[in-house]
């Protein structure tokens, strides 16, 4: 892999990592409320943050 994709990967796990380092009991709320979420609406979310990440890749790439 090229040194980019490992330093999106490392980004990615820094940005991911803080929620649980600042506030845990805040993000382990947000985790079980996600939880509850129907799939529907888990998989519209997520579609969006896929479709955000590709356009601001794009965007910077």
């Amino acid at each position: 892999m090229s040194n980019s994709i490992w330093l999106a990967i490392g980004l990615v796990l820094i940005v991911e990592g803080l929620g649980p380092l600042i506030a845990p009991n805040g993000w382990r709320n947000m985790v079980a409320q996600l939880s509850e979420l129907p799939d529907n609406l888990l998989r519209r979310v997520g579609g969006c943050l896929v479709v955000a990440g590709a356009v601001i890749a794009y965007i910077f790439g």
